[in-house]
């Protein structure tokens, strides 16, 4: 029994650490399986119960409270620079055409390097381009058009 009670508290040990150290709720959920596996350890149950409740109350905490964690945990997601400026629409600054390499446009005051969606559209100074994805440094971009 010493054995055991030495493993469930070496594994609670390291699923904490791993939790505290990603939190991203990634094993928590096994943490409060070997808590469970311990208090059997302790009641006197062997090995297979221990086991048996260690699974089972890692999937029914997994089941039942992630989806309420991510919801209200991590509801306060807040967007990055780069993440804000998708859907954005933007003024074309420099002429954008993918085959020569060029053209810039400004987001928030500031002038990113600009690409078209496809290599054969062509956007000029003063269109309004809508940013569809971010690629490194450039802003990948089509033209738009009023919904």
């Amino acid at each position: 029994m010493e054995r055991e009670v030495f493993i469930w508290l070496g594994l609670l040990i390291m699923f904490l650490a791993v939790e505290i150290a990603t939190v991203g709720l990634t094993s928590i959920w096994l943490a409060g399986g070997a808590v469970a596996a311990l208090l059997f350890t302790i009641a006197g149950l062997n090995i297979w119960w221990q086991a048996g409740a260690f699974l089972a109350v890692s999937f029914l905490l997994l089941i039942f409270t992630r989806p309420f964690a991510v919801k209200y945990i991590n509801s306060h997601h807040e967007k990055t620079n780069y993440e804000g400026i998708i859907g954005k629409v933007v003024r074309i600054t420099e002429t954008v055409n993918n085959l020569q390499e060029m053209g810039t446009a400004v987001v928030n005051g500031l002038e990113w390097t600009a690409r078209t969606e496809e290599d054969g559209v062509i956007l000029n100074p003063g269109d309004l381009a809508k940013v569809v994805n971010i690629s490194g440094v450039k802003l990948i971009v089509k033209k738009y058009e009023e919904e």
